[in-house]
């Protein structure tokens, strides 16, 4: 049986979207932010693998026709651009600024902590990127000379982290206005934050897809600039 598995193309596509669909339906009717459907996957899905012994490769070798989709999948978050071009337009220099100061935090406290807890310099460039979508900051990681697996993962946990705790830190810090918690979860959490900011409303969705896009161009200007200076 697991040898059929492992031989099967397509396993890994399948169990990845019978596994996801499964959470998404729990936590709508849970409505337990913390059961985050990725979150819920990754758990379920690395239980599976380690229960019935199948390599990771051959889980990753599966998937690779969902890997192919991440990319048209991030540039559709022009469609919300379209939708509230008016509004964003009005709010550009506003989000232009958020999303330049939450970059250089981002970065700046990264390499600060690297260097002050003596992580090693690959593994430091390979956090750099982790608040940028996985499409960007995997290719940004192995310029500089990190580690793509690693910056994968913290993309993927700051992501969830965001997506689960955003609106929360919102209402702590009273930050209420849509258009500043469009830039806080797209800066900060990209495109997993940015799918938690289409919940919260239309502006906040738009914006936070306008933040990500920029943090990219804005994290890839600044990292290229970092990795001359060193």
């Amino acid at each position: 049986m697991i040898d059929f598995i492992s031989g099967s193309t397509f396993f890994g596509a399948a169990l990845t979207l019978i596994v996801f669909s499964f959470a998404s339906a729990l936590q709508k009717k849970s409505k337990i932010t913390l059961l985050n459907p990725i979150l819920v996957s990754a758990v379920v899905i690395i239980g599976l693998l380690t229960l019935l012994d199948i390599p990771n490769s051959v889980y990753q070798s599966g998937c690779q026709v969902l890997s192919y989709l991440l990319t048209p999948a991030t540039i559709c978050l022009a469609i919300s651009f379209y939708e509230q071009f008016q509004n964003l337009k009005k709010h550009l220099p506003a989000v232009a600024a958020g999303v330049v100061l939450g970059t250089v935090c981002s970065l700046g406290s990264i390499y600060l902590l690297g260097r002050l807890f003596g992580l090693e310099e690959a593994l430091t460039m390979s956090l750099l990127p982790k608040s940028v979508t996985t499409a960007i900051g995997v290719a940004l990681s192995e310029e500089i000379g990190g580690i793509g697996a690693i910056t994968t993962a913290a993309i993927i946990i700051t992501g969830i982290f965001g997506n689960v705790i955003g609106t929360a830190l919102s209402k702590l810090c009273r930050l209420t206005d849509p258009v500043a918690q469009g830039v806080a979860f797209g800066t900060s959490a990209h495109v997993i934050g940015t799918a938690k900011a289409t919940e919260l409303g239309a502006l906040t969705g738009a914006v936070s897809s306008l933040s990500l896009t920029l943090a990219g161009i804005v994290t890839s200007v600044l990292l290229s600039f970092l990795e001359q200076c060193l």
